[in-house]
């Protein structure tokens, strides 16, 4: 469990030791009636009017189970009650949603909507006559700078701009009279001109941080600020500087608790997923272990049944009277035709194959033969006994193989007694 939640759970719970009376919440009866159950005494405060607690016996609590009283292997394989379970999704594990920040937002203004102002057209020619001109012009902004008529200065310098495009001072200069002006958007647009004229541009980079300040873009504020204050310091980006770091402090600290938030989110899912997968493997091994048991024979201990017969493919032993289609007699004494030293014993092969054993072969002798266990399981033996049993006189085909005809000479051995 999480210790955010733990320490909710201890807080709760000191809250309920100082004040049973909160158990009388109806929403709490089941936490009530569980304390009730591990044998817990509540206080008659802990009650509604009419409650009281509730006799329980403590064999209640504890059931002995065991593995005889569980119906048909619950129901055909169903889930253990000690499968591991997936965790359930809680409400911690929503999508994260990011909170507003508590910013200082003192000085910002609205945006100025305004049409966007005169440019001056890059591709013009610019003599040295349009230069003095623009000189002239920008000169007598500045006048009305120190006279305090601002919209005149702004006329005067788009004079000039429109004089000498190629300035990336002048545009810088309208700019800074439109931050005084408090149209942030048209100090904008100069102060890129200036940067895109000049990409050194202390005072483009100076007007376009302080223009961003007052509309509230903090992080691109203090980028701004920063370049143009290692380009070149003055003490006024400093002080704006001072207003705006707090604030871009806070962004960044509020985008890091997020992205933790994000991660461990997503930690979440990724062991959800794991122990799903685990109690799923684990279920399938169990359902397994249970279907290799209920299949295991009792009588012989083997798994995958068996139905009386030799493993492999001889269900049900051998039909009194010999191999079917043949050697009732048995064979003449001195041996098998053409080899397999020992002969058979009269009356044929003991039992046959396929039908049923004599009492006096002890078939345990055959299953506890690891020689034999492993032939049956070769296909070529199996191939070659089921071709016997069809017709016993294709022993002959046989007597000559060294992989067949041992495995035949020690199955009659095992029939004759030795």
């Amino acid at each position: 469990m999480e210790a955010s939640k733990v320490n909710q759970l201890k807080l709760f719970i000191q809250q309920c030791d100082s004040n049973p009376a909160l158990l009388q919440d109806p929403a709490l009866k089941f936490f009530r009636d569980y304390l009730e159950k591990l044998g817990a005494k509540l206080p008659a405060s802990a009650y509604g009017k009419g409650e009281s607690a509730k006799k329980t016996e403590a064999k209640d609590s504890f059931v002995d189970e065991s593995d005889d009283d569980m119906p048909e292997l619950e129901e055909q394989f169903g889930p253990s009650s000690t499968s591991p379970k997936v965790p359930e999704e809680t409400a911690s594990d929503d999508e994260v949603v990011e909170s507003e920040v508590e910013l200082d937002n003192e000085g910002v203004i609205e945006p100025d909507n305004d049409p966007p102002q005169k440019m001056g057209d890059p591709s013009i020619e610019v003599t040295d006559e349009k230069r003095d001109e623009a000189q002239t012009a920008k000169s007598k902004a500045m006048e009305a700078m120190a006279d305090g008529d601002l919209d005149e200065a702004v006329n005067h310098l788009t004079e000039a701009i429109e004089c000498n495009p190629t300035s990336a001072i002048i545009y810088a200069t309208r700019a800074s009279v439109f931050v005084k002006m408090k149209k942030p958007n048209a100090a904008i647009r100069d102060a890129n001109a200036a940067i895109k004229i000049n990409p050194d541009s202390a005072k483009g980079y100076k007007w376009r941080g302080m223009a961003r300040a007052m509309l509230g873009h903090w992080e691109e504020a203090a980028k701004d600020l920063h370049l143009a204050s290692r380009l070149d310091y003055d003490e006024e980006i400093s002080a704006v500087l001072k207003k705006v770091e707090p604030n871009v402090h806070k962004i960044e600290d509020h985008h890091r608790k997020y992205e933790r938030l994000r991660r461990e989110k997503d930690e979440r899912k990724k062991e959800r997923e794991r122990q799903r997968r685990r109690a799923e493997a684990q279920a399938a091994y169990e359902k397994a272990k249970k279907q290799e048991k209920a299949s295991t024979c009792k009588p012989c201990g083997a798994t995958g049944g068996c139905s009386g017969g030799m493993p492999g493919g001889f269900p049900g032993g051998m039909p009194a009277g010999g191999m079917p289609g043949g050697f009732p007699g048995g064979m003449p004494a001195g041996g098998m035709p053409g080899g397999f030293p020992g002969g058979m014993p009269a009356g044929g092969m003991p039992g046959g194959f396929p039908g049923g054993m004599p009492g006096d072969v002890d078939m345990s002798k055959i299953l506890n033969d690891p020689e034999l266990m492993a032939a049956f399981s070769d296909p070529d033996v199996m191939t070659a006994l089921q071709d016997v049993m069809k017709n016993p006189a294709n022993l002959a085909k046989y007597q000559a193989n060294p992989k067949i005809a041992p495995v035949i000479a020690k199955m009659m051995g095992k029939f004759a007694g030795k």
